[in-house]
């Protein structure tokens, strides 16, 4: 399969690049970005070529794969699906249900599977971890803490991304944590979230099926205050999710074998286009919700 890639931040260096290049049943097509240096640069290190505008890629691939933030990558996203290309998005996909809506959409309405890189479901043992527990009946309640030094006085290539800046924890981690909740614990049908010191926030999660969760996420944290953290409790008993694996290519190339499978067979991937606009929405309200 022939996969442009739309992006050249630290995430599509460090992350989609190396993945894609090296990934068997991929052929890496070539890269656009909006900074073309960037993009001559990320393509020598790949040894592919760059495009001028995104149709042209759209035109010479099967697939795209999308480095962007959000508000870029989905207006792209449907330009792509609308020109037969396949979807492998980064999280969140929008930042507005509408956007976040209009992807899935137009994914749907054109026939192209969609992937989503939600890390925890492409990285092990958390899939699993995941996949296990949401085969289990009986979860009253749930908790995912995603306390992040990006911000905090760590040395992080995401310290200088504007748009993480500006939209917080709440926007760049909080799909990771309700992409562990929701799997598991249902749908969301009411959140409240209060703030808290630097772009902490603080959310509480009512679910389809009666459980109830909270969620805390920051990008301010200092790095000695730091971690991961999951927890779910119910008739099982209790269960922490366990350490996530840190190799980011790996995790993406596992994320590009789900698009290739979802090809293949046709069937929608369950963290897609339309999973992630599930979260869109939960993360819409719970802002609309702060002071």
């Amino acid at each position: 399969m022939r996969v442009g890639l739309l992006g050249t931040g630290p995430w599509a260096v460090g992350a989609h690049g190396p993945a894609l290049h090296a990934h068997p049943g991929v052929e890496l097509a070539g890269v656009w970005g909006r900074r073309p240096e960037a993009a001559a640069e990320l393509a020598g290190r790949f040894d592919t070529g760059t495009y001028d505008e995104p149709e042209a890629l759209f035109a010479d691939c099967d697939a795209v794969a999308i480095a962007l933030p959000p508000d870029v990558q989905a207006p792209l996203a449907v330009r792509a699906a609308e020109a037969g290309c396949h979807l492998l998005l980064d999280k969140p996909v929008a930042t507005e249900p509408e956007a976040a809506a209009r992807v899935a959409e137009a994914a749907e309405r054109n026939g192209v599977a969609s992937v989503v890189f939600f890390t925890l479901h492409f990285s092990e043992p958390t899939a699993s971890w995941v996949r296990e527990q949401a085969a289990r009946d009986g979860w009253l309640v749930g908790r995912a803490d995603w306390l992040s030094p990006v911000f905090g006085g760590a040395s992080s290539p995401y310290a200088d991304s504007p748009w993480r800046r500006e939209r917080g924890a709440l926007w760049d981690v909080g799909p990771h944590a309700l992409s562990v909740l929701l799997p598991v614990l249902g749908d969301v049908t009411d959140v409240r979230a209060a703030a808290g010191p630097g772009d902490t926030a603080h959310l509480v999660l009512r679910h389809a099926g009666g459980a109830s969760s909270t969620v805390t996420v920051s990008h301010t944290m200092p790095p000695e205050a730091a971690g991961v953290s999951a927890e779910l409790r119910g008739t099982a008993g209790v269960v922490a999710l366990p350490e996530r694996e840190t190799d980011a290519p790996a995790a993406f190339g596992r994320a590009v074998d789900a698009l290739l499978a979802a090809v293949r067979t046709g069937e929608p991937h369950p963290y897609g286009a339309r999973f992630a606009a599930r979260v869109t929405d939960v993360l819409a309200r719970a802002e609309a919700s702060l002071p």
